[in-house]
């Protein structure tokens, strides 16, 4: 009998993503990394993660479309199994003035921020409730908690995954699926690129303990919500934000 676990890691390809799927990985998990154009940085991903003696296919979808996320979901059970973890990761923001963001901009915020999370959490909960087990995680951000200026957009997407995680926290709880959510704080990643010098040093002094976050300091609060010693913790939303806020 096979016992290997399955993790799901959307958005493996970028700065989050990324190490949550290594170190996923290095917990035990095969993974099943999707992406949605940077496929070299997803084939490294793949490299790095067979090398550790764990199972990596790679899945290329645009997750703001219902029926792509549908057959991904179909060729992950196909290839490697129902996941037992669902990681969400992938995302979009944009820093502008709430008189600037034209109809598409936010339309595309929600699609990529939210639906894509909603498209997703369907698919899995249908595999997880056969096996009346699973863990998802979602990833909002600290702006998803308090609101952040010239960041409307972003912030009501993340805000409303709090709140959708909350809501299958409850509907999913009872046949032993659990759902919950961090909230990073200032990651350095590529999505802070356009911080400039003085910007990260404002952050950095409004942070306790005094330094940017990093992917991994995500991906290791990703790995104890996917791990046993969560197991009654659900519908919770964890910052990972230094004490930012």
């Amino acid at each position: 009998m096979n016992n290997t676990k399955i993790a799901l890691v959307t958005g493996a390809s970028g700065g989050i993503g990324y190490a949550c799927a290594l170190r996923l990985a290095a917990d035990g998990y095969d993974i099943a990394a999707h992406y949605n154009s940077s496929s070299d940085r997803a084939k490294q991903l793949c490299k790095e993660i067979t090398s550790m003696g764990r199972k990596c296919l790679l899945f290329c979808a645009d997750l703001t479309d219902s029926k792509k996320t549908d057959e991904m979901f179909e060729d992950i059970q196909i290839c490697l199994g129902a996941p037992d973890v669902l990681c969400l990761c992938s995302g979009i923001s944009q820093f502008a003035l709430l008189t600037d963001i034209t109809d598409s901009e936010w339309d595309k915020m929600i699609d990529v921020n939210l639906s894509s999370a909603f498209y997703c959490c369907r698919a899995a909960a249908k595999l997880m409730l056969s096996k009346k087990s699973g863990s998802i995680i979602n990833i909002s951000s600290v702006w998803g908690v308090h609101g952040a200026a010239m960041e409307s957009h972003y912030s009501a997407s993340k805000a409303a995954l709090i709140g959708f995680t909350q809501s299958l926290a409850k509907e999913l709880g009872p046949s032993g699926i659990r759902v919950n959510c961090i909230a990073p704080g200032a990651i350095d990643t590529a999505m802070n690129a356009h911080l400039d010098e003085n910007a990260i040093d404002d952050i950095i002094s409004r942070t306790p303990l005094c330094r940017m976050g990093t992917p991994d300091d995500v991906a290791g609060a990703v790995s104890f919500l996917a791990s046993p010693d969560s197991s009654f913790i659900t519908g919770c939303t964890l910052p990972v934000t230094g004490g930012f806020y």
